[in-house]
């Protein structure tokens, strides 16, 4: 599947804005992929497809989870926007015939990322974290810490998404505090200089 079919299928499937979303993930992902020496065409591919299923009915959704032993049943127990990661490498694989398995991981985990995240997951988990669309607190220091060191960015974006899980009273996926636990084992003393070094010069973009 090249790169204007994918984007010709997203584009049916997705409204205007995610759509526009997408391909910021694209640009997001292959700058990255430059940088670290990733895939470029499967980091490519998998940007266009990440968010394919995003709007699918959540019945729809619930009914792929309920029919395929490769997505775990606990994620029925959580927040229906997770959903949309695992089915759509579910509905690539069969609708797309896309057997590589490093392009279907990176659009399962783009969501809660996961222990031992491989280059293009991570790649693919922080464009979408940082694609030049997103406007959120914090986004703007992940977006320069992605400059310097991926896995520092990805520690970050985790640690950002749980406190916000958190301090909302929201269910945090395991798979996300097993990445941020994964993480964080050798970048937590680089993100405490990180922010002793800048101080709180971020916190209010």
């Amino acid at each position: 599947m090249n790169k204007d079919e994918a984007l010709a299928e997203v584009k049916k499937l997705l409204p205007e804005k995610r759509y526009i979303h997408t391909l910021g993930v694209v640009e997001s992902a292959m700058e990255l992929a430059a940088r670290y020496g990733g895939d470029s065409k499967k980091a490519e591919l998998a940007a266009i497809l990440h968010d394919i299923t995003k709007y699918f009915p959540v019945d729809q959704l619930r009914e792929y989870i309920e029919t395929h032993d490769e997505i775990p049943s606990d994620m029925l127990s959580y927040h229906p926007s997770l959903w949309h990661s695992p089915v759509g490498a579910v509905y690539v694989k069969e609708q797309f015939g896309i057997q590589d398995q490093e392009v279907l991981d990176a659009i399962t985990y783009h969501t809660t990322g996961r222990t031992g995240m491989s280059l293009l997951e991570k790649i693919v988990f922080l464009a979408d974290y940082i694609e030049p669309g997103r406007s959120f607190p914090g986004v703007d220091e992940v977006r320069q810490m992605a400059k310097e060191s991926l896995d520092l960015a990805v520690a970050k974006a985790l640690a950002n998404t749980t406190q916000f899980l958190v301090e909302n009273y929201k269910q945090v996926y395991p798979d996300t505090i097993s990445a941020y636990n994964d993480l964080i084992k050798d970048n937590g003393k680089k993100l405490a200089d990180w922010k002793k070094e800048r101080g709180n010069g971020f916190e209010n973009e």
